[in-house]
């Protein structure tokens, strides 16, 4: 008898200490992670649709791109439109595609995708994710490598939907989300249009949009950017998201993390709704290839890495 595989294909279940987790197939989704048996981020069945981007990686560009067209060194590309009512092109293509497994260890995963060949994305990038879980979290290693014969412009993050410890559901979400704390040590702030696309920047002081010293999310909805980042003298930078039940959850990156954007999902449909808020780490924010505002540009031959992590602690 055939067992039929996963909507979102093989399933890799690693651990570590206190943590587990379980990374698909499609996409290198983050499916489930939790420490202490208790979930950090919003779990997902096997075979569930994966909405609102619900712990994908975003490559090779995260949040929109305005009109889905951008232009590049000179050239101007136009890519497929999948957020029509904003009429932008969102999020990137790795999470649509089934990545291949390259290693596979009690406490790590390593899986590759190599970008298709799309008028609109035309760069010949090879993407290596590494999933590794410590006894501090889940580190996650990105690498983008230009195996073609011109610069290929580059940005990417992670989308975890941090789950809020308080099962809530349906329109109970947003109430659970606003006993949740966040911690983000941003200056600045960045303003968008009706279709959330990047207008220009503010200070965040006597706002509330000001997060370096924590506050509930009780002033919802979110779903923006925030920029100038302090960073550690490690180079690495975090946001903490503490929970009513006592886990405190921090969400990172390395030097090249240069903004996160937080979405508490106000107002989404309750069947699309993760019972949590999206904090994410990214090097770039919304409409970078066109704004070239902290784009990477990945020259022929060379590799672009990044570092990102999620830890956990519980008073």
């Amino acid at each position: 008898m055939t067992v039929k595989k996963p909507f979102t294909g093989n399933q890799y279940s690693i651990h570590s200490g206190d943590w587990h987790a379980v990374i698909t197939e499609l996409g290198a989704t983050m499916r489930k992670v939790t420490y202490q048996g208790r979930n950090v981020i919003v779990p997902l069945g096997p075979d569930d649709p994966v909405t609102c981007c619900h712990g994908q990686l975003l490559v090779p560009f995260p949040n929109r791109i305005e009109a889905g067209t951008y232009t590049f060194e000179g050239t101007t590309y136009t890519l497929p439109i999948d957020e029509h009512d904003r009429n932008t092109a969102i999020h990137g293509y790795g999470y649509r595609s089934f990545w291949t497994l390259e290693a596979l260890t009690e406490s790590s995963v390593t899986q590759s995708w190599r970008v298709p060949f799309l008028l609109g994305y035309p760069f010949d990038v090879t993407v290596t994710a590494t999933h590794e879980l410590k006894d501090d979290g889940l580190h996650i290693t990105v690498s983008a490598r230009n195996d073609g014969g011109t610069d290929a412009p580059w940005a990417l993050a992670i989308h975890p939907w941090l789950d809020n410890g308080l099962n809530g559901c349906g329109d109970e979400i947003d109430g659970h989300n606003a006993q949740c704390h966040l911690t983000l040590p941003a200056d600045t702030h960045v303003t968008v249009d009706d279709n959330l696309i990047p207008t220009g920047t503010e200070p965040v002081d006597g706002t509330k949009y000001d997060f370096r010293d924590g506050m509930l999310l009780d002033q919802q909805p979110y779903d923006d950017a925030w920029t100038d980042l302090y960073h550690e003298a490690d180079g690495s930078v975090a946001a903490v998201f503490t929970r009513p039940d006592g886990m405190r959850i921090t969400v990172g990156g390395d030097e090249t993390i240069t903004s996160f954007q937080v979405c508490t999902g106000t107002g989404f449909p309750a069947w699309q709704h993760p019972a949590g808020t999206a904090v994410e780490p990214q090097t770039a924010y919304a409409n970078a290839f066109n704004t070239g505002r902290d784009l990477t540009v990945i020259r022929p031959g060379e590799t672009s890495v990044t570092r990102m992590f999620i830890g956990a602690a519980i008073d």
